[in-house]
């Protein structure tokens, strides 16, 4: 269960227009961090992805107290190398590689356009605010 200060962040990206990615971007820092304080382990740097995935399916029921509770002794049994900086970043990287030039140009479009609707006069207005 995410504590509520990641919830109210996670909210307020989704109230700011931000992409859903970003918006679970808070939950994935959560996770992190609590892999990193060793509160539990993770096999590999997807595996906080993944359970997000999965927590983000509509529920009908309430989750097995049973089965989150062995879910988390599970994760109590992995190690922290996951979550470090090196694993991440070569994580990052790969998955940096796979992504087409179609999707990093769509990427580029649509930064582009959060630009220009922010500043309101284009990126040349903003550039000379910083002078």
């Amino acid at each position: 269960m995410p504590k509520k200060e990641t919830i109210v962040r996670a909210r307020r990206a989704e109230r700011e227009g931000k992409s859903p990615s970003t918006q679970a971007g808070e939950f994935v820092r959560e996770e992190i961090e609590a892999i990193r304080k060793g509160e539990h382990g993770a096999r590999s740097t997807q595996q906080a992805k993944r359970e997000l995935a999965e927590a983000e399916k509509s529920q009908t029921h309430k989750p097995s107290r049973k089965r989150s509770q062995a879910t988390l002794n599970a994760l109590k049994r992995e190690g922290k190398a996951a979550a470090s900086k090196v694993a991440l970043s070569r994580h990052s990287r790969a998955m940096a590689r796979k992504r087409t030039s179609a999707q990093k140009s769509l990427s580029a479009k649509k930064a582009a356009q959060t630009r220009k609707a922010k500043s309101g006069r284009g990126a040349s207005g903003k550039a000379g605010d910083t002078r």
